[in-house]
């Protein structure tokens, strides 16, 4: 090509526009020739994945510090990627303790998580909080990609009404903040995240689109492929695989979905109904969000996402793994055997999730490395002890190496209190947006680097 291509070129085909990963033929012509005497660094992403109502401690610790530590029952299902993670302990988020506002702490964690404020008790429209770190990145990294930033989860919440004694239910139902009174909604439906990232940006020409192809039986692929022909006549060989591998990664997910809402029309959950892309089997939801999160770091339309596995104080059960109780009603387990096993199991469930994820990740190569490699992944919840409700010594795992800036593969012990917010100072330098604080923060954290 004679001159770059325009980063936000569309495939276009009968009414369908589908979003480009970002190719070498996009960058200026210096750029490009700078990229191909050098070796090509794929660009850092940020991801931060919230699991609810604490943790089952004692299975998730490590016995001993360093870089040798045994894997406890809990992380064993990371054990093909145990050197690209670390476990850190002692990290805390005081903000969401009660200090003088009385009940509340499952909201109270969620809203604190990534913003290390203590959140306004309201149940009102006056809801305060604070940026969260996550969109601190995405108002400065987020303007390179077509997506700032993605919020998901697979659990609906509401942004108005009392969801925990007197706390707003956006505290408990989002843990992305744009602003102090502006929670960031995150969508639960991968069929309509699909459209978001690959069907075009018109939401209306997305239904009528989407009609279309469920009519013919068509892929959006079908719709645009001989736009794709032509234009990857013109390309590379290093941008006409990496598109071949987008649009297989696509494709993929398209045939799951179609799957996924088979199965759902064919079955009645608790007897409710759930929307037409959300999967019957919580499993499979969590893997196709995660799919797609991938799909879009893969194709660099975002390099910033928060993922919610459930609302704070979820009460799902989990009946695919035989638990027929609510989470929330067994994280309030008294010290009973019974309810801690049963605790124990959803926790182990939710890190098989997440083992899923990181193998996957770890398997995709870059040109400097695995998409793993040259991600940054914190994993965890802003209470320790469900059944103590406390928010110190919380359960925190930071997957991926930061492109060679992390290093991972330890056992971390901080001295317990130590502001999680700090972590998020030092993890923001890596992305090249430094701050000089978030929420209750104190410095840099030591030993990651």
């Amino acid at each position: 090509m004679s001159k770059p291509l325009p980063r936000r070129t569309l495939l276009r085909g009968l009414g369908t526009a589908m979003a480009l990963p970002m190719l070498e033929a996009m960058l200026p012509l210096t750029a490009l020739a700078a990229a191909q005497q050098s070796t090509k660094k794929a660009p850092v992403r940020m991801a931060f994945l919230f699991v609810p109502n604490g943790m089952h401690m004692p299975d998730w610790t490590p016995t001993t510090e360093g870089p040798n530590f045994a894997l406890p029952y809990l992380l064993e299902p990371l054990k093909n990627v145990k050197n690209s993670v670390s476990v850190l302990t002692g990290l805390s988020q005081n903000n969401a303790r009660a200090l003088g506002d009385g009940g509340g702490d499952h909201a109270r964690s969620a809203a604190a998580w990534l913003t290390g404020c203590h959140p306004r008790k309201t149940s009102g429209a006056n809801i305060k909080n604070g940026i969260s770190v996550d969109q601190i990145a995405a108002q400065k990294i987020g303007r390179q990609t077509a997506f700032p930033s993605l919020e998901i989860g697979c659990e609906r919440g509401g942004m108005a009404g009392d969801c925990d004694s007197g706390y707003s239910c956006a505290y408990s139902s989002t843990i992305s903040w744009r602003g102090e009174s502006t929670p960031v909604a995150k969508e639960v439906d991968p069929r309509l995240m699909f459209e978001r990232l690959f069907g075009g940006a018109d939401p209306a020409e997305n239904a009528q689109n989407r009609d279309k192809r469920e009519r013919y039986k068509k892929s959006i692929l079908d719709f645009v492929m001989e736009d794709a022909k032509s234009l990857k006549a013109k390309l590379g060989a290093n941008d006409q695989r990496k598109l071949d591998e987008y649009f297989s990664g696509v494709r993929e997910i398209e045939h799951r979905l179609a799957w996924a809402e088979k199965t759902t029309k064919q079955m009645a959950v608790s007897g409710v109904k759930l929307p037409s892309g959300v999967p019957a089997e919580y499993g499979e939801h969590i893997r196709l969000m995660s799919d797609m999160m991938i799909l879009a770091f893969q194709g660099d339309l975002t390099r910033v996402c928060t993922f919610m596995f459930a609302n704070e104080g979820s009460n799902r059960s989990y009946r695919q793994i035989g638990i027929s109780e609510g989470h929330h009603e067994l994280s309030h387990h008294g010290r009973a055997q019974e309810k801690q096993e049963k605790v124990r199991q959803i926790n182990r469930f939710h890190m098989e999730q997440l083992a899923y994820l990181l193998e996957k990740m770890q398997s995709i190569k870059e040109a400097n490395g695995t998409m793993l490699d040259n991600t940054m992944l914190v994993y965890g919840g802003g209470i320790s002890d469900g059944d103590r409700h406390n928010h110190d010594d919380l359960p925190i795992l930071l997957a991926g190496r930061g492109a060679g800036t992390l290093k991972s593969g330890r056992h971390i012990r901080y001295a317990n209190g130590t502001p999680m917010t700090n972590l998020f100072l030092s993890l923001l330098d890596r992305v090249g947006v430094p701050a000089e604080t978030i929420g209750d923060s104190t410095g840099r954290l030591q030993q990651l680097f």
